[in-house]
This record gives C-alpha cells, sequence and structure tokens, in this order.
C-alpha cells in the first residue's frame, strides 16, 4: 500500500506524518530544521499506545463519593451519557454554589496548534457559561513574570531577549547563571521548525567568546563551548550576584554614570551591600561561605566582567525556587552596575537555552492567535502553582502581588490540556487536595496520572487526528498540520467536545461563532497573515498555504537588542515602571511590606539549602529538570523515553563520593526520600554533578504506592519537592528547593504499574 505523507507539528518539531493503512508508522523530519529532535521517534507508538482512552468513562465510586485513589477502575459510556453528566454537572454546581465553585484546570503543554488549544477552549466554554476560577502566571516564570514589571516595567525579555547575531558579534564574556543546557533548547511552545540553539552556541565558540557556566551541573552546558564550569550550591545564586556587585562597588570597577542616569534606588542598596545598617558585607568572603564559591573565584568573575563586553545570563530555572525572584532582581542590577544594558551584546538575559527560539531573530508580533477568548464573568483567578492551597483552604485569605485575595471554594474542577499530577509540587499533598471537589472532570488522550484520579474521563485525539495551524513567536514559521488519520477508537477532539456541551448548554452558536474546525485554521491563519501585513510582509492567502503545509517569515533587517531604544533616550523612551527607570529599589514593592520580598535584591536563605539545618537529616539538594527524553511527562510510554530508565524507573544522576558513602552502586534501585514523600529511581554516578546534589528530570508518569509510607515507584521527584510559593510577590512554585537522602532499596523492587490502563468494565 502507498505510504500517504501529512505536514504536522508537535512543540518538539515539525514534521511529516507517514501513514499507512491509516496507522502512523514513521515521522520524517522537517527538512528546513537543523537539529531535529529524537523525541519524534516516538510519536508513531504514543498515537497506537495501548494506553489510549478508547472511549468515555465514569470512575467507578464516584457518584458514591469514594476518595480518588487513582487505582479506581472506571466503567465505558456512551458519549450522549458522558456529554449528559458533563452537562448536568456543571449546571447543578452553578445553581448550587456559583459560578466561582468551578475550576477551569488547564495547564501545559497540550497541542501545538492554536485552534485545538485546550486551555483556550475550556476557558471559552466556561466563560460563556457564567464564569469560573482561572488561572494566572505558569510553572516555567512564574515569579518573573510578577516581579520584573516592577523592575524593568515588563516581563517581555523573558520571551525576548537580545539576538544571538548581536552576542555573537558583541558579547566578549558570558556568565550563565544556571548554564545553557541545549537539551531544553529541543522544545518550543507552539512547536517550531528550526531547532538553532546548538548552532548559536557553536558559533558562540568559534567567534572566542568565554562562557562561564555556574551550576551545580557540568552537564548544563554542552561541551563543545569550552565553558569554566564554577560549581554552586543549588538557590545560592543571588548571594554569587550580591558579593560581585559588592566588589564592583568598592573596587570603584562600576559604571556610576549609567546607574545615575538609568536607575534608580541605588543608594538604598548600596548600604546594603556595604552592610551599613545590618553589619553584614556582602562581599566574597560572605558569600563564598553561603555559595560554596571560593573568594578569590567570586572576586575574579567581578573583575573580568568589568574588564569586556559581558552579558549576564540567567536560566529560567533560577526562579523556581524559594525567593526565586531575588536572583532575577539581582542579575538586572548587576547588568546595570556594568553599564551594557542596552548595547550590543551586553546587559542581561533570560532564557536562552531554556526554551528553543530565545534570541532567534525574528519579525516581532508575528504569531498565530488561540480561539480568541471571552470575558470570565466571574472574575476570579489564582496563581497556577497554588492549586492545592486553593483546594485545601477555600475562603482563606493570601497576598499575591500587592494584593490580598481570598481563596474560592470550589466543588468542580475541570480539566483539560496537561497533567496536574506531573507538573505541580509535593504531589502527596495534591492527592490529598484533590478529594475536596465532588467531581473532577479531564479530558485526555492516554490514562495518565490524571485521567487516573478523575470521575469523568473524555477522550480527547492527538494533534494527528485533526486540522490545525501551529507556530511559535520564538519561530520564523507558521506551520499547517493536517489530520493525518481518523480518530483512534472513540476518541473526539476538544472543539467537537466543547461545542457538542456548548450545544447541551444552550449557546452553541456564541462557542462557534458559525465556523466549524477548517473555519478557525482559517481565521488563525488570516490573522497571521494581517499581523505579517502590518510589519511588511507579504504571505500567500490560506488555500496555498495548506497546499504547501508552510511558510517562512524572512529575518528582520537588524539585530534586536534588548532596551536598545531605553539607553539611546531615556526620556523618550521609558520604562514602564513608576520613574521609568530600572528600579534597583522598589518603592512599590516596599509599600507591600512582605517579608519575603524586600524592596531590592537581598539574599534570604531558602526554606531548604544545602548551608540550613535541615541539610542535617536530608544533606542532598535535588535538583530537578526538563529531560532530554520527552517533553515534561509527554511521551514517557514511548520507546525514546524507555531506553533512558534504569530498572524501568527513572535515573537519579549522584556524584560518586556521594554514592561511595552510602553504598550505592551505578545502575541500582535507591530510595530518595524526605518528609513530604519518597521515590525509587536507579542510580547514576555522574562526576559532571557537585557533590551533595542528586539530579533528577520530571515527568516519570506516577506510580503511587499501594499504602501510606511506602515510595513511589516509578521515579517522580514530584512527590519530594516543596509546595509554598516563590514569595507573596510572584507566588511562583518553589520546586527546586528540596533537600532529600537517599539509600540503597534493599528490597525485590515492585513492579513498575504506570503504563497499565486501569480496570475497565465495557459499555454494555
Amino acid at each position: 500500500m502507498t505510504v500517504a505523507r501529512f505536514p504536522q507539528l508537535a512543540h518538539w518539531g515539525a514534521f511529516t506524518a507517514l501513514v499507512e493503512n491509516g496507522r502512523v508508522i514513521g515521522c520524517e523530519p522537517f527538512a528546513r530544521d537543523p537539529a531535529p529532535s529524537d523525541m519524534l521517534e516516538a510519536i508513531p507508538a504514543m498515537v497506537h499506545s495501548p494506553l489510549r482512552i478508547a472511549r468515555p468513562a465514569i470512575r467507578d465510586g464516584w457518584r458514591e463519593g469514594k476518595e480518588r485513589t487513582g487505582a479506581d477502575s472506571f466503567h465505558e459510556v456512551s458519549w450522549d451519557e458522558a456529554l449528559a453528566a458533563v452537562a448536568r454537572e456543571l449546571a447543578r454546581v452553578r445553581e448550587t454554589f456559583g459560578n466561582t465553585a468551578i475550576f477551569g484546570g488547564s495547564y501545559g503543554w497540550s497541542s501545538a496548534g492554536h485552534v485545538h488549544g485546550a486551555r483556550s477552549l475550556l476557558r471559552r466554554l466556561l466563560f460563556l457559561g457564567g464564569g469560573c476560577v482561572d488561572q494566572v502566571a505558569n510553572y516555567s516564570f512564574g515569579a518573573a513574570q510578577y516581579l520584573l514589571p516592577r523592575v524593568i516595567g515588563t516581563f517581555q525579555p523573558i520571551a525576548q531577549a537580545t539576538e544571538w547575531p548581536s552576542v555573537i558579534t558583541h558579547t566578549r564574556l558570558i556568565l550563565a547563571f544556571g548554564g545553557v543546557a541545549n537539551k531544553n533548547a529541543q522544545v518550543t511552545f507552539g512547536g517550531g521548525g528550526a531547532h538553532t540553539v546548538d548552532m548559536w552556541l557553536r558559533r558562540t565558540k568559534e567567534a572566542g567568546i568565554e562562557v562561564v557556566s555556574i551550576s551545580p551541573l557540568k552537564s548544563d552546558a554542552p561541551d563543545f563551548v569550552g565553558a569554566e564550569w564554577v560549581p554552586i550550591r543549588p538557590n545560592t545564586d543571588t548571594a554569587l550576584m550580591l558579593a560581585m556587585a559588592h566588589t564592583l562597588l568598592t573596587e570603584k570597577r562600576y559604571d556610576e554614570a549609567f546607574v545615575s542616569r538609568y536607575c534608580t534606588g541605588f543608594e538604598p542598596f548600596r548600604r546594603y551591600l556595604l552592610g551599613l545598617d545590618d553589619g553584614v558585607a556582602k562581599d566574597a568572603a560572605w558569600a563564598a561561605a553561603i555559595t560554596g564559591v571560593e573568594a578569590q573565584t567570586i572576586l575574579a568573575l567581578a573583575r573580568r566582567a568589568a574588564a569586556a563586553r559581558t552579558l549576564i545570563s540567567c536560566a529560567w530555572s533560577l526562579q523556581r525556587a524559594h525567593h526565586g525572584e531575588q536572583p532575577y532582581w539581582a542579575a538586572i542590577v548587576l547588568a546595570a552596575m556594568l553599564g551594557g544594558i542596552g548595547l550590543p551584546g551586553g546587559g542581561f538575559a533570560f532564557g536562552y537555552g531554556s526554551m528553543n527560539g530565545i534570541g532567534e531573530p525574528r519579525i516581532a508580533g508575528v504569531a498565530g492567535p488561540d480561539v480568541p477568548l471571552p470575558l470570565n464573568p466571574a472574575r476570579t483567578v489564582i496563581p497556577v502553582a497554588r492549586i492545592a492551597d486553593m483546594l485545601l483552604n477555600p475562603d482563606t485569605g493570601y497576598d499575591f502581588n500587592g494584593r490580598q485575595y481570598t481563596f474560592p471554594d470550589v466543588r468542580l474542577v475541570y480539566w483539560a490540556g496537561g497533567n496536574p499530577f506531573h507538573h505541580h509540587q509535593d504531589l502527596n499533598r495534591l492527592q490529598r487536595a484533590w478529594q475536596k471537589p465532588q467531581t473532577v472532570i479531564v479530558h485526555e488522550t492516554w490514562w495518565t496520572a490524571t485521567a487516573r484520579h478523575a470521575d469523568i474521563v473524555l477522550p480527547a485525539t492527538t494533534s494527528l487526528e485533526r486540522n490545525d495551524v501551529g507556530g511559535s513567536s520564538r519561530d520564523p514559521f507558521i506551520l499547517a498540520m493536517h489530520r493525518a488519520i481518523d480518530p483512534v477508537a472513540d476518541a473526539k477532539n476538544d472543539f467537537d467536545i466543547f461545542r457538542a456541551l456548548a450545544q447541551r448548554l444552550g449557546y452553541e452558536r456564541a462557542f462557534t461563532e458559525d465556523r466549524d474546525e477548517m473555519g478557525w485554521c482559517q481565521w488563525v491563519y488570516d490573522r497571521v497573515r494581517a499581523s505579517a501585513t502590518a510589519k511588511g510582509v507579504a504571505l500567500p492567502g490560506f488555500q496555498q498555504f495548506w497546499a504547501e503545509g508552510f511558510v517562512e517569515l524572512p529575518p528582520p533587517e537588524r539585530d534586536y537588542v534588548l532596551f536598545e531604544d531605553f539607553r539611546r533616550d531615556p526620556e523618550r523612551h521609558p520604562l514602564k515602571t513608576p520613574s521609568g527607570r530600572i528600579e534597583i529599589m522598589s518603592e512599590a514593592v516596599a509599600g507591600f511590606g512582605y517579608p519575603d520580598c524586600p524592596p531590592h535584591p537581598a539574599w534570604i536563605p531558602p526554606a531548604e539549602w544545602l548551608g540550613s539545618a535541615a541539610a542535617q537529616r536530608f544533606p542532598l539538594h535535588l535538583v530537578t529538570h526538563q529531560p532530554a527524553s520527552r517533553l515534561h511527562a509527554q511521551m514517557d510510554p514511548g520507546p525514546v523515553s524507555r531506553r533512558r530508565k534504569i530498572a524501568g524507573r527513572e535515573p537519579v544522576r549522584i556524584n560518586p563520593q556521594d554514592a561511595v558513602r552510602r553504598g550505592i552502586r551505578d545502575g541500582d534501585v535507591v530510595r530518595l526520600f524526605n518528609a513530604r514523600g519518597a521515590c525509587l529511581a536507579g542510580a547514576l554516578l555522574d562526576a559532571d554533578v557537585m557533590p551533595g546534589v542528586a539530579v533528577m528530570a520530571t515527568g516519570a508518569w506516577l506510580d503511587p504506592a499501594d499504602a501510606a509510607g511506602e515510595p513511589e515507584r516509578h521515579g517522580n521527584p514530584n512527590v519530594l519537592t516543596l509546595d509554598v510559593g516563590t514569595s507573596a510577590l510572584g507566588q511562583g512554585t518553589s520546586a527546586l528547593t528540596t533537600l532529600i537522602e537517599i539509600e540503597r532499596w534493599e528490597q525485590p523492587a515492585p513492579a513498575v504499574r504506570a503504563f497499565t490502563p486501569p480496570t475497565l468494565v465495557a459499555a454494555s
């Protein structure tokens, strides 16, 4: 039989789906991609996986109010019965408890396409029906999202850094706090046609730029860059930056003219550095005791930075920690003292290597929009990382970004897109919180832990079973996504599921706006085309785009340099801060009076770190990161991810010195534990991990223990991580603030059941 070919897109890259006899048999990388991800290899097995949810299902015990265990059985039902149950529950909860009793939960990397973006569609359905509790911020850079507007007037630098050509031409030294891990650059939210980070890093090396990677992990900078590695205790980057700033100040190496003209609030920060009020000078010796970096190394870094065009680069991971606002604020102030902000190749940057496309030359403002959102009549939101707090503490007040809020009393959770039993912290706590709602409704494609913790499960298609338009604001390609196969089993796409619900609830026409799937595909592309036209770029019409499979935007005429206009003329191009300048001290933040977020960068010991008393009991700091073999939890059952497991479990990397002390050998099954929980993993000895640190990828599908006190079986590190906000300002995730201990597992290793579907009773 002839093999058919269909253009498609995932967050890890564009590809051509190869289809034979109605099955996806392969994925051919996009011809224009210089470094395609091997994650594409996992797609055929996942599309046709035995873990696919074949039909709508209802949890046994739901109507009796029995606890959600994640090991419950389900009975399959017809679509009519499932949709009727969902519509009844939405109506019942609204009428009985009000709109704020419904939580529209959707967070994660769902479809790369803009039409079938589950989060937009779910919110559209719930907003049109009267509103719901919504989420703001994100897990990736939630702390920075609320800090940066206070300091520089915008959080745009998270997504748009000085472009790589400017760096290659002008930068002489990159201080990479958190490194530049090119494994993270396999993915782009919204998908992309070209993976380019590897290329830009190689050009950095060719240009003779010195790179210093300041991280607990040597592998956070690829070997070919030739980076100098400065191992640092996790969560102590702020102390190192402050000591560098102290050196610049006391040795008169800082750019006093830049600070005077472009910044405000330097004097209280200067007093803090010198210890004039608290009696503690934030010098190199002080920081050495905190960071584990020698004082002479800190002094040398400050002097080198002052002597050359230097770029202060921070990975997104730095702010996913307790007091995570502080390293980003300190990085901005350090860059200001060096005087390079607004100069080609100078200043600061966030996210190089954290995601593909950061720093990629791209015409700004041309990207695909999602299906539009109406206003949310409920006008109630929570920070995305505070889900468990909301469920466990209804009607309780909390602070967030300068205001006080009250957690709503949620009775129904509707989740579509994403997997909270992967990305949230302290999953044992989340499992307790998950008992609070009366009903949990989930759209899912596979039997993930979130689906297993639902009451009503609606089977959703993969992107290969529907049409869509994809692309990222950080990539030059807009890509057509052609339906390659019929829906597997009885799955439906999210748009059709929500349309059917809107029909039952009486507002189908408002939901669809009289457009079907292809009508919305054209709507998305027409808006891309209109935004390109406004930038002086002509794109072909929809029919030509759809037939050819993609369009490519031209490169910009000149390199983008962050805050170039502000530097050239701060009066004509002020920042959107109260002063119009960089706020080294923020009067607004001072007015909030938050003990966990002072009004200027400061060292505040996190709740758990290697210098705390807790380290006596749990002496290893757990660093969790984006895996190289999957996107978060997506495709964990696939062949690429499974090949990297040890004894069928997620690997944990530890320094050989730490392993020897614990009698652990390469390949052993080990138990990671702290006061919050425990999990099993496979030991991988790695001298590129600094002593005192353990490293584990997130995303192993949760496999809860049968009984309290037993370890999670598969290696999901979020049974260990700390679930507190970064501070009252940002309320971001503190996942990287986690101490643990590790021991060799001496008992027979229990079987991993994460990839075994639940017990199902077929529809009669």
